[in-house]
């Protein structure tokens, strides 16, 4: 069911396009049958428009609902979707890299971002645009923990927040929001339910214009009782 929530959410320009049209198609026939039934002299032709106008009229308050719907699902369900939520997404081989270094397509990426100084254990991090704070590189957690850090990138559409075991290179979507964030709450991490042990953590920002900005990575390790 969540990953039907995000295809809605990625499909949005796309369903609201489709609604809208279907309901100025609507819109006309309602105002057809209602001059059919304002216009109507015998009863009984009356009687068939008004059953017209009707059901054109639930059918117009349908369409809205789903835009209510799309709106709500895409603007409150889907970044508040829970960690446990796994998506494979198409990402960088990060165990063939240092950790400290960024792969060469990721390096493409971030050269299109202002230069700067990141914090030691870190890759392909730019501070005040895409950064990871908390937790911090080489921290040792357990428990719920929150994620802050910050994202704010021009014409940003929206972020992830993803986690993948060392030996792995398939990736969990553990957050997600769309509003620009500045050195505050992105998400939470549940990691009761991981094994103990090393894991990398990446923020990756997808911009209006479908381009991955990022990822910024950096080494947690994992230790539940």
């Amino acid at each position: 069911m969540s990953q039907f929530y995000r295809s809605l959410e990625t499909y949005q320009p796309l369903i609201y396009i489709g609604l809208i049209l279907w309901g100025l198609f609507i819109a006309r026939n309602m105002v057809r049958y209602w001059l059919e039934w304002r216009n109507s002299v015998y009863g009984l032709e009356r009687e068939f428009a008004l059953r017209r106008l009707i059901r054109s009229t639930l059918f117009g308050f349908a369409v809205l609902g789903l835009i209510l719907a799309e709106f709500f699902i895409a603007s409150f369900v889907v970044p508040s979707l829970p960690g446990s939520d796994v998506i494979a997404t198409p990402t960088l081989d990060l165990l063939l890299t240092p950790s400290n270094t960024l792969a060469p397509d990721a390096a493409t990426q971030a050269a299109s971002l202002p230069t700067q100084a990141a914090p030691s254990g870190m890759s392909g991090c730019v501070p005040n645009q895409i950064m990871l704070t908390a937790p911090e590189p080489g921290a040792v957690v357990s428990g719920k923990i929150e994620l802050t850090g910050t994202a704010d990138v021009p014409n940003l559409a929206f972020f992830k927040y993803e986690v993948s075991s060392m030996g792995s290179n398939i990736w969990a979507t553990i957050s997600a929001g769309d509003k620009i964030v500045k050195n505050d709450k992105l998400g939470e991490w549940d990691t009761v339910t991981l094994p103990n042990g090393d894991y990398f953590l990446q923020l990756v920002i997808i911009d209006n214009a479908g381009q991955t900005i990022g990822p910024c990575v950096i080494v947690v390790r994992v230790e539940n009782q």
